[in-house]
């Protein structure tokens, strides 16, 4: 088995980068898979890993090229390009159409932050993975909340209107103040 390259990264910060994408996207993961969405936890992780993978050996051979030519041509931003244009696809393929609504657009968004999170761990730009994980986790669970509160107004409004009434005014007193 031929020997592979000396690498310019120690098994040390291998490990750490590779971990902490790993951890980012568990983070990312743990959302979906709460609320059962096609591409739960184990999804987000490998996104993240790969991402991340990617990301290191793109370093690795930037820094291989420029040793043997003397000058960086090499372009490590093209294989972080390349991550992302294979992360769009993943995320792409969780997004149906089920009549007149997407279904599985938060799922895709998801994945790409995931891919994110492991190309900026895998770059070693851990405060960008942490607080760009960190928002994104936000949203998914903050805005999630404020979604259903949302649809479920919507949905009884639809009701109302359904049975012939009109929201606001024909809907049953709930308030315990009673006629004003």
């Amino acid at each position: 088995m031929p020997e592979d390259p000396e690498l310019t990264f120690q098994t040390l910060a291998i490990a750490e980068r590779l971990g902490i994408a790993v951890a980012l996207g568990a983070v990312i993961g743990v959302d979906r898979e709460l609320r059962d969405r096609p591409a739960g936890l184990r999804t987000h992780i490998l996104v993240a890993l790969a991402s991340a993978l990617f990301t290191m050996i793109s370093f690795e051979l930037f820094l291989m090229a420029e040793d043997a030519s003397g000058a960086g041509r090499a372009d490590p931003v093209r294989v972080v390009e390349a991550v992302l244009t294979g992360v769009a696809f993943l995320g792409a393929g969780t997004i149906i159409r089920s009549g007149p609504r997407l279904e599985g657009v938060t799922t895709g968004a998801s994945i790409w932050l995931a891919g994110a999170a492991g190309v900026a761990a895998g770059g070693g730009f851990y405060q960008l993975a942490a607080i760009g994980t960190g928002l994104g986790v936000a949203v998914l669970t903050g805005l999630g909340l404020v979604e259903r509160r949302l649809h479920r107004r919507s949905r009884a409004q639809e009701q109302l209107e359904a049975e012939g009434r009109r929201p606001g005014r024909d809907a049953p007193d709930r308030s315990g103040l009673g006629p004003l």
